[in-house]
């Protein structure tokens, strides 16, 4: 496994930070573009907040974990500076989108544009130490947390009372970002709210009986017999095992990181396409057709986390199974995804693993899981080489 650690600081450098620098800036008013075509050319304006702050982050945590190098700070402050001046409402709630220019576009009904922001914001504060950065980042999560069982609000379409059901996202999330942050928080919120992640992520929403974390339960975490309860999205259940292999070393909890293992492999055995290669996007429980058309799609973040996860558990247990996969995922994933003419990474691929748009970035894909899986599992593998050696 030693091998690839250079591998991936390698991609990290010379392909995937090159292309967005290169192209994501927007030098005449601010902020980043995320919509780029296969060569990197802008084919959308608008301005998504959270990935804005993904971006922020990405370029401040390089620069302060990596290498500090002097283009990467600026570039994170461009796009700090450009969030700071249009990206809130009056009660602090971070939007939706922009156009170009900074004008609200879609109101602030998305808590993951505040939780990205935090991230971002709370990155640059570690980078700069300017008390501004970290008033923000720290406003926000209180934000968020004001909002955790409403994180809609005003812009929710449910009806209320009749499937009231408790969606995994947010805990997941939260399961990072009280991480991220924690230098900015009380010591005791840490402690209780990483509790509470670690309680709702592996005892809510990971059903023992099943060996199956849901992405939807009702109130009391029982099982919900309808679309939403039935649905399962392996690469959510993937990427909150690394969040939880983290808060396991943080805490000196090796259970925890054996039961994320664990849980792991189950998402990884059920979530593969045996016929195709490559990891649904989603499934139903019971074996129904779900109700997203784009079930069968293999997109990026999802094989990349994978990776991630699978490198965190070889490097903490030594388990056999963690490393096959994570050679396995390799394989596949610098196979189909990897865009070797022009730089950078294609994000969506249909079920036979053929390119399915070819955009390097849009609205849903930034500079944010192909940097940070490839400086984390760079690091994870480095740190165990690093073991190896003395």
């Amino acid at each position: 496994m030693n091998q690839y650690s250079e591998i991936y600081r390698k991609e990290l450098l010379d392909n995937i930070m090159p292309f967005w620098t290169k192209h994501s800036m927007d030098k005449q008013n601010g902020g980043y573009f995320t919509c780029l075509d296969r060569f990197g050319n802008v084919f959308d304006t608008d301005k998504f907040m959270w990935l804005q702050g993904r971006g922020v982050w990405t370029y401040a945590t390089l620069y302060d974990k990596l290498e500090a190098k002097k283009e990467w700070l600026e570039i994170a402050i461009h796009g700090a500076e450009f969030m700071k001046k249009h990206g809130r409402d009056a009660e602090g709630n971070w939007y939706f989108s922009l156009n170009r220019e900074g004008k609200p576009l879609v109101q602030p009904y998305n808590i993951f544009s505040d939780c990205f922001a935090t991230m971002g914001f709370g990155a640059l504060y570690t980078a700069t130490q300017k008390e501004e950065y970290g008033a923000i980042a720290k406003a926000t999560f209180e934000n968020i947390l004001k909002r955790r069982t409403n994180t809609k609000g005003q812009y929710s379409k449910i009806y209320p009372g009749t499937r009231d059901l408790r969606n995994f996202s947010l805990p997941m999330i939260l399961s990072n970002l009280s991480i991220e942050i924690e230098h900015l928080l009380d010591k005791n919120l840490v402690e209780e709210l990483i509790n509470d992640v670690i309680n709702e992520v592996m005892n809510v929403f990971y059903q023992e009986e099943h060996g199956i974390i849901f992405e939807n339960v009702n109130q009391d975490g029982s099982f919900s017999d309808s679309f939403e309860g039935r649905l399962l999205n392996p690469g959510h259940t993937i990427e909150a095992m690394w969040f939880m292999m983290d808060l396991g070393v943080r805490l000196s909890k090796p259970e925890l990181i054996n039961k994320a293992l664990e849980i792991a492999l189950n998402a990884l055995d059920y979530g593969w396409d045996k016929e195709h290669g490559g990891i649904f996007y989603f499934l139903d429980f019971k074996g129904y057709p779900p109700q997203q058309l784009e079930w069968d799609q293999k997109l990026w973040w999802v094989h990349v986390e994978a990776l991630v996860c699978m490198a965190k558990a070889w490097t903490l247990t030594g388990n056999e199974k963690a490393k096959v996969w994570f050679e396995k995922l390799h394989d596949y994933t610098w196979t189909h995804f990897k865009d070797k003419e022009y730089g950078e990474w294609f994000g969506y691929l249909n079920r036979q693993g053929e390119v399915l748009l070819n955009l390097k970035g849009g609205k849903w894909k930034g500079c944010f899981h192909v940097p940070r899986a490839l400086f984390q599992v760079y690091k994870t593998l480095e740190s165990k080489k690093s073991l190896e050696l003395v």
